[in-house]
């Protein structure tokens, strides 16, 4: 199988259109930061730390959340924070084992790679911390400041003894006209179809009010799915009946929302409110599903885009659920999410 080998551009730093993209080194830890000086935007990635866009700055205020004062404590103490990516698959799984092209697959756990939730189910794939991504691309212009990162899964043993299916992803965080774009492409280099349940798990915060003032404007979903015990659907769906705007002091938010509205281009924005500050979130057409997770009393609230449901490849299986998107052999799957500070 043949090694790509891209050309690693220099950093670049364009006065004219304000945008900054450079390498950088954070607690000994290399660090890539996109800047736009002009809507006094930072976003800062860590390659090493599952290619992860930690911090991202608005007007000097940080709006994602994560329980670490520093880098290196992430590193040490990996946690869920900042924007993981959850792949091969995301959310929870309802046993040691999944369908793919109506075969059963067994995990296992003597590998130590993945983790389990609170009622030992496996959860949220085997990439959260990886340090196996490359940077591949690096540049600023007039258009943007952008970085691609590139990480071979077929490379890996220990990843591929738990999901078999051969493919590369490239992810690129481009910071334009006030919004990061983050594009996920998955690349298919094995010889069948490889089921795609992947997704972020953004942690949002809102400086300039306390989390229990903070409202949810946008949510647009016309279902919700429904959950058992255990936080796994059930195939069930119900109409989405939550107020509007929904304040987060009188809700308790763990749920998946499905059959998302969109706008002409295929696109669905959720938005978080504060005061005078907000975060919309917009989801490209191929991102299926949300979930919104913000529990009482933590500082945050998560929008999530998802290509799948929780344990989708075994509700499809089941029959439970028709909308289980797959890469066929030879073929990239690809899309987006934006993040927009507003009011900062």
């Amino acid at each position: 199988m043949k090694r790509y080998s891209l050309p690693i551009l220099l950093p670049v730093m364009s006065l004219a259109a304000n945008y900054t993209a450079e390498r950088t080194t954070i607690d000994s830890i290399e660090v890539i930061r996109l800047a736009d000086a002009s809507r006094r935007i930072e976003v800062l990635i860590a390659p090493s730390i599952g290619n992860n866009a930690y911090s991202i700055k608005a007007g000097g205020k940080e709006i994602l959340w994560s329980p670490y004062r520093t880098l290196a404590e992430l590193k040490t103490k990996p946690a869920m924070a900042g924007n993981p990516f959850l792949a091969p698959w995301a959310n929870r799984i309802d046993q040691d084992a999944y369908f793919a092209n109506g075969k059963k697959y067994l995990l296992n756990p003597e590998l130590k790679n993945f983790r389990y939730d609170p009622n030992h189910k496996p959860i949220h794939g085997l990439l959260v911390y990886a340090s196996q991504w490359r940077v591949v691309s690096l540049k600023a212009d007039s258009g943007g400041a952008q970085l691609t990162s590139r990480l071979e899964f077929w490379r890996e043993p220990d990843w591929m003894a738990q999901f078999p299916f051969a493919h590369n992803i490239q992810v690129t965080h481009r910071l334009k006209d006030g919004a990061l774009e983050i594009e996920t492409a998955v690349e298919n280099v094995s010889s069948q179809p490889m089921p795609l349940s992947l997704g972020y798990h953004t942690y949002y915060q809102v400086p300039d009010a306390p989390r229990d003032d903070w409202k949810v404007t946008l949510l647009p979903a016309r279902d919700h799915v429904v959950l058992n015990d255990l936080l796994i659907p059930t195939g069930e769906r119900k109409p989405v009946n939550l107020p509007s705007p929904i304040a987060l002091g009188k809700v308790k938010l763990d749920d998946v929302f499905t059959n998302l509205v969109r706008d002409k281009a295929g696109r669905a924005q959720f938005r978080v409110q504060g005061n005078k500050q907000s975060i919309s979130v917009t989801f490209g057409p191929k991102y299926l599903v949300a979930v919104i997770y913000a529990p009482p009393g933590r500082d945050f609230i998560c929008f999530e885009p998802m290509a799948g449901i929780t344990n989708a490849f075994n509700l499809a299986h089941a029959g439970k659920y028709g909308e289980l998107q797959s890469v066929a052999p030879g073929h990239t799957w690809r899309e987006s999410f934006w993040i927009k500070p507003e009011g900062f």
